[in-house]
């Protein structure tokens, strides 16, 4: 990259990618892969149109980082949204929303022969959605990028997960999260939002260890999944998190703890409602609760610091609003994981 004209400085330009930054996808070292799909929330939309939002919104971020100095002159790119993917999620969205209103209000399957082929088709276009995002992130990963991947709901990610699955025979996936995401086949939504988790566990042996942070959001059959798993999951809910602080232990030990049970290979899934909701309110499931922005940059400093690898991320379920709000702060999330990826790769 010729750097030589660029001031750092300044504000960001809109003729240039990600942050502002005058790089190509060639000359970026970590290449962000955005996937505009939301098929199966169930709550509040808009996740789709988030990849472009925080375009816009992350011209305002600063590329300064104390903790990772320089690590933009490596090189960030943000593809184009690809518009196939976006049309063909608003069209399965207005099917999935027709269906799970109808689930919703107590109607048979069985009995509704045009619920059935919704359902059918929802089904094929997550399928559809996991190999194509397979194939964008298998190329770039054989091509030498880093990688991450902006949803959209969390339902996107999987794809990748077997990606990276072919790269590195043993990796953790540490969750940021308010949910479990471990329903199976949520109102019968084979790829659901609800379900990334169950899922990656089901379908991808490569991953050994799933640590979920910040839960606090969860039915029976996800807690008995986790207990029965033999420690395949570790879950740290938000309450119990609280209440250790409360009781005088610090984050810096609980910290300490959550990295002991991670792999040396891991993969951030970051949930944008793993945050306290006053940051993310436009997200498709707000929770109470959560965590401030600086606490999950300390615990990701501190992975980087035990030795330990970040091999990709997700970020996913960033909502938009009309005062750009939680699209700012997906920006500075985006921009942290970012850095933490380049920072010793």
């Amino acid at each position: 990259m010729d750097l030589s004209k660029f001031d750092p400085n300044s504000s960001g330009n809109p003729n240039y990618n990600i942050f502002g930054l005058p790089v190509t996808e060639e000359e970026a070292r970590l290449v962000i892969l955005p996937v505009p799909w939301e098929v199966t929330v169930s709550y509040l939309a808009g996740t789709a149109r988030a990849p472009e939002r925080i375009q816009k919104a992350s011209l305002h971020v600063e590329i300064f980082d104390a903790d990772v100095r320089d690590g933009w002159k490596k090189g960030f790119f943000l593809r184009e949204p690809d518009k196939k993917i976006l049309l063909k999620s608003d069209y399965l969205r207005k099917e999935s929303e027709l269906y799970i209103n109808y689930i919703s209000q107590g109607g048979c399957i069985d009995e509704n022969r045009f619920m059935c082929k919704t359902l059918k088709e929802v089904n094929e276009g997550g399928a559809f959605l996991n190999q194509w995002v397979y194939d964008q992130t298998k190329d770039l990963l054989a091509k030498g990028k880093l990688v991450g991947v902006l949803g959209g709901d969390h339902s996107v990610p999987l794809g990748f997960y077997k990606a990276i699955a072919e790269k590195y025979s043993d990796f953790g996936i540490l969750q940021i999260d308010a949910h479990c995401d471990l329903r199976e086949a949520y109102m019968n939504l084979k790829y659901s939002h609800a379900s990334i988790m169950y899922n990656a566990l089901t379908e991808i042996p490569q991953m050994t260890k799933l640590v979920q942070v910040g839960v606090r959001d969860y039915c029976e059959s996800e807690w008995n999944y986790i207990n029965n798993s033999n420690g395949r999951i570790i879950a740290y809910l938000d309450k119990k998190i609280k209440e250790s602080i409360f009781e005088g232990q610090t984050w810096q030990q609980i910290t300490s703890d959550i990295i002991s049970n991670l792999p040396q290979h891991v993969f951030i899934s970051f949930d944008i409602d793993g945050l306290n909701r006053t940051l993310c309110p436009h997200t498709g499931m707000p929770v109470p609760g959560g965590f401030e922005l600086e606490q999950l940059s300390y615990l990701f400093r501190k992975i980087l610091e035990s030795g330990r690898t970040l091999i990709g991320f997700d970020l996913c379920e960033t909502g938009v609003s009309s005062n750009e709000w939680d699209e700012n702060v997906g920006a500075r999330v985006l921009f942290k994981l970012c850095n933490l990826m380049v920072a010793k790769n």
